[in-house]
């Protein structure tokens, strides 16, 4: 059974407990909008789900309601003793008191060649943490975070939208990204100043380019994003270098898709 509000806030109270804003922790506390989550997640029996964030179990709870095992990972001490508490006697399920930044990932997905992150990911560690499980952790094959709609917009932006930047070219270079849902800030404790989206991420194989260079190509040109990159890329890519992959030099890097992308760092490298 998932947690009610009521549940969440006595869970917090009766630890003497309360949210972190350092941590970004803000709660689920409706069990319908948990239940619909892990419903987006299509996860079940044969599935090993990670979750970032579990908090006070709420979504945790959901997800074992499908059938699938679950490993939550819990930065904050005060919580990760309450959900071990809410937990306890599962056999399903198994809680890692750890830094999602800084955690030895391999190890803590040891024992199975694949797995899906389901999160109500923490506000602070959201698009950096969505990165690096991207470029270093490949048995993360799919996810379905819940992110401050912002963040999900620029996970899943197309070129030429205004919220495209650098972290999209990086998830779609990796993966097949979009919006699935949104989540009101009345279902959560304390309640944001946001709505929140629920973002899908699908792992699929990269195009054959140096990512590194690619990477390095791509936030360079974003850091100046209202130049033209024959400036911000100045002295990096030469005019011939642009005609070879098919770039006008006057574009703006929002303009660029993916594969236009690929094209630059072929013809520099």
């Amino acid at each position: 059974m998932t947690h009610s509000r009521h549940a969440v806030r006595e869970l917090l109270t009766g630890r003497g407990l309360a949210p972190r804003r350092d941590l970004g922790q803000n709660f689920v506390a409706d069990p319908n909008t948990v239940r619909r989550i892990a419903a987006l997640a299509g996860v079940g029996s044969d599935d090993h789900v990670v979750e970032v964030g579990a908090g006070l179990g709420s979504l945790t709870l959901a997800l074992l309601e499908t059938g699938a095992t679950v490993t939550a990972i819990e930065l904050d001490r005060g919580l990760a003793a309450a959900l071990r508490d809410v937990l306890a006697g599962r056999p399903d399920v198994a809680v890692v008191e750890a830094d999602a930044m800084t955690l030895d990932w391999p190890t803590a997905l040891a024992g199975h060649d694949e797995w899906v992150l389901v999160a109500n990911l923490p506000y602070n560690i959201a698009t950096p943490l969505v990165a690096d499980l991207l470029d270093g952790v490949p048995a993360v094959s799919r996810m379905l975070v819940l992110v401050q709609r912002e963040v999900g917009e620029r996970l899943a932006a197309a070129p030429g939208s205004a919220a495209y930047g650098a972290i999209s070219v990086k998830v779609a270079f990796w993966s097949a990204a979009r919006v699935v849902g949104h989540v009101p800030a009345s279902v959560f404790v304390p309640r944001p100043n946001v709505e929140s989206a629920l973002v899908e991420v699908v792992r699929r194989a990269p195009p054959p380019v140096d990512a590194a260079a690619l990477f390095a190509l791509v936030r360079k040109a974003f850091g100046q994003r209202r130049k033209m990159l024959r400036r911000s890329l100045a002295g990096t890519v030469t005019d011939a270098q642009f005609a070879t992959a098919g770039v006008a030099p006057t574009a703006r890097p929002q303009e660029l898709d993916l594969d236009a992308w690929c094209r630059l760092v072929d013809a520099t490298t």
